[in-house]
């Protein structure tokens, strides 16, 4: 069905002034930075305030506003509750976040740990997961833009797409991570209070009781505890959580980025933090039957529940939220992603010599490069947002056992680790293409883990602590 509360001219509007804010933030915000680890990293000196809020944020992505509610349209309440538990990724890398501080106090990126702690051959399999993983992701944030404005607002897809990203992309290049960490900062108050703003009109206006009632008679799969899809997508869900997080040049670049001592306090407040958002989100999405709301793209079911539920004035209300929630992750997703590309690649294979200086002005043509490919791919809009999403559980899920046991175990090899990444990632694939994109990341997974246990009993590496301390170059 067609439902657009907001006009074009008023979608515009607050694009324009969003936009001015937020790039107006970005470049005041980088005239303080002076060195590449300013702009690569916030200068290593992140509070704590900051440094929850910018987990918490980012983590509440698009896919968090828009995404959990599809699922729970779709899987009931299964699809709620798993994707409730991503939370478990930020809790579970807080520990590990102060042992990558305290690893490799000079490090810059993921890809810095994999290459010194399990050599090149695993370092390139690593990349190329991790490039697979944040492409989709920023494939993902991209669409949700357009989708978002194309659904309150019957603006273009393309145009809304197109300004979001260019919104982004440009606070992003002014005031690298110092500028993403500032306005995730606000973006962060910005969506807590929105959420819980609409949930409680939901719940008001709906009620548990109702939605339960209707939904027991008229689509009684979605409260079906024993529904098999539901149940898989749960066990799929942690683990892909798990995987995005635990080998994501985002949530590593934080860990470097924050003081001493910030790190495992930072992730431990935003996940828990986080926990109740996709339960709220759930809930809104659950109340469309009810509200006699059935959207044509089911990635736009939470959307519409809450510009239904709050009116012209209140539709605007959700666009700001969800648009905060996007640019959040998207503006973080850049910065992490041309960290890797510029260490990674260029320094790291194309010109080992490159000083800081260099290395800083190339940063900034690959977010702009970054932000032009992302452009392209979103182009055709060519799935729904979940399903993308999903698709990219079969590659990072690989990642889960060579991160943890890279970080707390010496045996761990290198020659196994690459086997876990790549037959895992293709495994994640076989079952997503055959079975369904539940079982992407628990496929993936498991095998990643049953080789990395067989590397453990049959070679042991025993790593030296000390080289990630010098981050020691490639050969």
């Amino acid at each position: 069905m067609d439902y657009n509360p907001i006009s074009i001219t008023t979608a515009l509007v607050i694009l324009v002034v969003f936009g001015a804010v937020w790039i107006f933030f970005g470049w005041w915000l980088g005239r303080k930075n002076k060195s590449l680890d300013d702009f690569m990293l916030a200068g290593r000196n992140v509070g704590l305030a900051f440094a929850g809020a910018t987990a918490m944020a980012t983590w509440i992505t698009s896919n968090t506003t828009l995404v959990a509610p599809q699922l729970t349209y779709e899987l009931g309440v299964w699809g709620m509750v798993g994707y409730s538990l991503a939370a478990l990724g930020l809790i579970l890398f807080a520990p590990m976040a102060k042992r990558i501080k305290e690893l490799m106090p000079e490090g810059y990126t993921c890809g810095d740990f994999i290459r010194v702690r399990y050599g090149k051959t695993a370092w390139i399999a690593f990349l190329v997961v991790s490039f697979c993983y944040a492409m989709g992701w920023l494939v993902s944030l991209g669409m949700a833009g357009g989708v978002l404005l194309n659904t309150l607002s019957g603006l273009s897809y393309h145009l809304g797409m197109t300004v979001i990203l260019a919104i982004c992309v440009g606070y992003t290049l002014l005031g690298g991570l110092r500028a993403v960490i500032a306005t995730d900062y606000v973006q962060t108050i910005i969506i807590i209070v929105g959420v819980l703003i609409i949930g409680f009109v939901c719940y008001q206006t709906v009620g548990l009781e109702k939605v339960y009632d209707y939904n027991k008679e008229h689509h009684p799969e979605l409260l079906n505890l024993l529904f098999p899809a539901a149940m898989m997508f749960l066990f799929n869900n942690i683990f892909f959580g798990l995987g995005e997080i635990f080998h994501s040049n985002v949530w590593w670049s934080r860990a470097l980025a924050f003081r001493p001592g910030i790190g495992r306090k930072a992730y431990f407040m935003s996940g828990f933090l986080w926990l109740p958002i996709p339960i709220v989100a759930g809930f809104i999405a659950l109340s469309a039957p009810v509200l006699g709301l059935y959207p044509d793209s089911s990635d736009m079911v939470g959307p519409m529940v809450a510009a239904n539920l709050l009116g012209d004035i209140g539709a605007i209300f959700v666009f700001i939220v969800v648009f905060s929630a996007l640019a959040s992750s998207l503006d973080s997703l850049l910065a992490a992603t041309s960290d890797l590309v510029t260490r990674d690649i260029y320094n790291g294979l194309i010109n080992k010599k490159a000083d800081k200086k260099t290395l800083h002005r190339i940063s900034k043509l690959v977010i702009l490069g970054l932000g032009f490919v992302t452009w392209l791919l979103c182009l055709p809009k060519i799935t729904t947002l979940g399903a993308l999403l999903n698709f990219t559980g079969a590659f990072v899920a690989s990642t889960i056992w060579p991160i943890v046991l890279g970080l707390y175990q010496r045996r761990m090899s290198g020659d196994f680790v690459t086997a876990a990444l790549v037959l895992g990632t293709v495994s994640g694939l076989i079952g997503y293409h055959t079975i369904g994109f539940y079982v992407a990341a628990l496929f993936s997974c498991i095998v990643s883990f049953v080789i990395c246990m067989i590397g453990l009993l049959v070679k042991n590496d025993n790593f030296d602590w000390q080289r990630l301390k010098s981050m020691e170059k490639t050969q």
